[in-house]
């Protein structure tokens, strides 16, 4: 297997036979953040042939690529996305759906270009390279078990910010879409969750990267467990209670927060970080406002949320949270336990932040707004039925760690507030009907003396 691509196709050469077919494809896929922006340029960071490009078969190139927009702040450097791209002088019927286009000049002038990860050939050939752990052009391949051989793959259709495989029921492979230097939090805290023993999140068997950018990571599948989401929205359709599972997913969050200050390190909350974190929550708030001008009516009595937690005596520690938890985020296996998934935080946040220590708070915050979107999702609204999943949620949390994040209120109320805020602008911008659902917590948590 070559290292690198053929002088043939030099980057010189292939970049911009494939350019035109980018900026009509990328933009359309979920998984690209720069929605709303013009695509001016493109920039190739790496390329490497996992599957020669010249066979009678298909061809596998993985692609490093730094998309140009404008708007970007001064000095920051532009988007970089990982593409793998299949190639064919034919493609099947079967793989029309994946089509991206027929290259017209350059190196590859004639072949089609495709999504090589819904090509079965191709997607399997990356499961047998993560079995095989070493170097490939600038891409490094590691594994921490043996892995059986020749595992049937498919691709999931559900993700938003990256895309997943499944092997054989058996693995799940997530690849990172929008990549940036450093150890992507997906990897890093399952590693280090593990290494803790922590049972409540899959530990990684195998990854690859390039440079200090992480690419992808291959963990057991859960393939008999179902998502909080879903399960919560069953059991308000059938009128059953959940506060036994809340109470259940609130001992092993804990447990997940207690490996994480066990495995890597802690620091004292002082109050001057609590003054920064809630002067920042309250510039998020002036300028939702005035995005969205429903909230401007309660913008005093949610400032004073955020004073309120600003003027608490520093309690606590910073530690490695979630960073996005919320009922998507959980899975139930078929013997009632939880386990926590998708450590990579908001995608949206630089990875630096993603991977800062923050309280704890942030991710029972997380979960307290998930129980409230669930509950507005049945008809009539069964507010009751969320305020007893969220204090059965507290109080399995305090079970398992023995502190109460209800002991707290000023932080826990103000992030609370803080990620509803963020869920109005957002709901504001692409879901207007979904509108009422934070707006409630607005009035609520304005209201709350």
């Amino acid at each position: 297997m070559p290292e690198t691509a053929s002088t043939t196709r030099a980057p010189d050469a292939l970049l911009p036979s494939l350019a035109p077919l980018l900026h009509e494809w990328l933009p359309r896929q979920r998984w690209f953040a720069g929605k709303g922006r013009r695509v001016t340029g493109f920039t190739l960071d790496a390329a490497t042939e996992l599957l020669p490009l010249d066979g009678t078969g298909p061809g596998l190139l993985h692609l490093l690529v730094r998309v140009e927009q404008p708007g970007r702040p001064a000095g920051a450097p532009a988007d970089c996305y990982q593409l793998l791209l299949g190639v064919r002088s034919q493609l099947p019927p079967r793989l029309a759906p994946a089509l991206i286009g027929r290259i017209r000049q350059g190196p590859l002038a004639g072949r089609a270009v495709y999504e090589g990860l819904r090509d079965p050939r191709l997607a399997g050939l990356l499961y047998e390279r993560l079995r095989t752990p070493g170097p490939t052009g600038p891409l490094r391949f590691h594994a921490t078990a043996a892995l059986p051989a020749s595992l049937a793959p498919r691709m999931l259709d559900a993700e938003q910010s990256n895309s997943s495989i499944v092997y054989g029921d058996s693995f799940i492979l997530k690849i990172f879409r929008r990549v940036s230097p450093g150890a992507n939090p997906d990897l890093e805290l399952p590693l280090a969750l593990g290494r803790a023993g922590c049972e409540r999140v899959p530990a990684p068997v195998a990854w690859f990267e390039s440079g200090a950018s992480t690419l992808g990571v291959l963990q057991p599948y859960l393939r008999d467990s179902r998502d909080g989401w879903r399960l919560a929205l069953d059991a308000l359709a059938d009128g059953r209670e959940f506060t036994g599972e809340a109470r259940a997913l609130g001992r092993a969050t804990a447990e997940v927060h207690l490996a994480l200050a066990e495995a890597l390190p802690t620091r004292r909350l002082e109050r001057a970080e609590t003054e920064q974190l809630t002067a920042a929550m309250d510039r998020r708030l002036h300028a939702a406002a005035q995005a969205v001008p429903a909230l401007l009516p309660h913008v005093p009595g949610l400032r004073a949320v955020f004073a309120a937690a600003s003027g608490a005596p520093g309690t606590g520690v910073l530690q490695r949270i979630h960073g996005d938890l919320h009922l998507g985020q959980t899975l139930r296996g078929s013997d009632g336990g939880w386990a926590v998934i998708d450590f990579e935080g908001e995608p949206a946040k630089p990875l630096d932040e993603r991977r800062g220590v923050q309280p704890t708070v942030r991710d029972v915050a997380g979960m307290l707004r998930s129980f409230d979107y669930a509950a507005r999702t049945h008809r009539p609204w069964n507010a009751d039925w969320a305020a007893r999943c969220r204090a059965a949620f507290c109080s399995g949390y305090a079970e398992a760690s023995g502190a109460d994040p209800r002991t707290d209120p000023a932080l826990l109320r103000a992030y609370e507030t803080d990620k509803a805020v963020y869920e109005v602008v957002y709901e504001a911008r692409h879901r207007p009907d979904w509108l009422p659902v934070p707006m409630s917590a607005i009035q609520r948590l304005a209201a709350a003396p």
